[in-house]
């Protein structure tokens, strides 16, 4: 199986100049983020920023990001989990936090085609936070599950 996939090269070279170009170091527009392709979407819609409970973060699994038995690699969806809970910190408080430490638990693989990825508190605290994300793959099964100890920012006295 793994001699008939290839990496489109016309499509990496494309995705890395797209993510050089139009990358900004700043949250939701990182380089990471850009390359992914990721897509934010803070929730509930209808709150403030610091009253927002979880984010969604959709991305579409290609071959570029598969390991050799055909699914999205475990690195790529731990580095998108941290992203997510990471993204949802700084949206509700403002700075960006530290993951202190995390979890991730592979259930299943998640195969070509869109991938979804939900970040949320678990308890939100003054110095550390508790954070959990979820990613569903194409079959909108439940592929993994982080759970992580975040060093909330140091707040302005």
């Amino acid at each position: 199986m793994s001699d008939q996939r290839k990496v489109d090269p016309v499509f990496v070279r494309d995705r890395i100049e797209a993510a050089l170009e139009t990358h900004e170091q700043v949250f939701e527009k990182f380089f990471l983020a850009k390359l992914l392709g990721l897509k934010f979407d803070y929730l509930p819609a209808d709150v403030v920023d610091a009253d927002k409970d979880h984010l969604r973060v959709s991305f579409e699994v290609t071959e570029m990001l598969m390991n050799p038995q055909g699914s999205l690699h475990g690195g790529i969806m731990a580095a998108v989990m941290d992203i997510s809970m990471g993204h949802l910190l700084h949206k509700t408080v403002g700075m960006g936090g530290i993951t202190i430490e995390m979890k991730t638990q592979y259930m299943r693989p998640a195969l070509k085609g869109p991938a979804v990825v939900e970040g949320r508190f678990i308890k939100k605290g003054r110095t550390l936070s508790f954070m959990e994300s979820r990613l569903w793959g194409v079959d909108e099964k439940l592929a993994a599950v982080t759970t992580a100890t975040w060093k909330m920012p140091d707040q302005p006295s």
